[in-house]
């Protein structure tokens, strides 16, 4: 961009004297009676968009003061108005709307025909999409936390282990590192500290 372009003088203090509007080229204000220059736009107001008066500083700063768009719009129109300009008065549609996510899980199995993919999570089931012969049956499945993945890694079992399984391991590793069970040896007691810690978490957490 030049810098001697008149789109700078949108943010300088003062614009360049020679590309000032002199009001001798100015048309004469459109206000009744008024012979002042016309140096000032003024929006002629609702479906006429584009379309301006012309008038002297003292006309248009008083024809701003009462200017109101919605002058003679009922009130209902006005708050249509209102709620549609908080989407820039573009068409919108609800989540979901048509069946939208069932089409579009449909159209990705429809894709890919003999993929043979399963679907463990029932992920396109939840969305409306049509189960495929081969998938294999939905499980149920939950967040792992970070402290719920290091209790389980403490216990050694694997994130998708059952409750049985927990306890089952959790028997095994009291009885591994009991000091009764190692000649009255206290050297494995914070491992069993921590194992016992690991279960009552996960026992609360509801795994078991």
């Amino acid at each position: 961009m030049k810098l001697d372009s008149p789109i700078f003088d949108r943010i300088r203090v003062k614009p360049d004297k020679d590309r000032r509007l002199r009001a001798a080229a100015c048309p004469t204000c459109e206000w009744a009676g008024c012979e002042e220059p016309a140096t000032h736009r003024a929006p002629k107001g609702r479906h006429q968009e584009g379309q301006f008066w012309r008038y002297c500083f003292e006309h248009v700063r008083a024809y701003n003061q009462s200017y109101n768009y919605f002058a003679g719009m009922p009130d209902d129109a006005v708050a249509a108005y209102q709620k549609d300009a908080l989407t820039g008065h573009r068409p919108t549609w609800k989540m979901g709307q048509n069946g939208g996510r069932a089409r579009v899980a449909d159209e990705f199995q429809r894709s890919h025909p003999g993929a043979g993919f399963a679907d463990p999570f029932g992920v396109f089931g939840e969305f409306g999409g049509t189960a495929r012969p081969e998938a294999e049956p939905a499980r149920e499945s939950r967040m792992i936390r970070n402290a719920e993945r290091k209790a389980l890694e403490t216990l050694g079992v694997e994130l998708s282990a059952s409750a049985e399984e927990i306890k089952a391991r959790f028997k095994v590793l009291v009885k591994k590192y009991h000091p009764d069970a190692n000649g009255g040896d206290i050297s494995t007691e914070d491992r069993l500290r921590d194992v016992i810690q690991a279960y009552n978490y996960l026992k609360g957490a509801g795994f078991c």
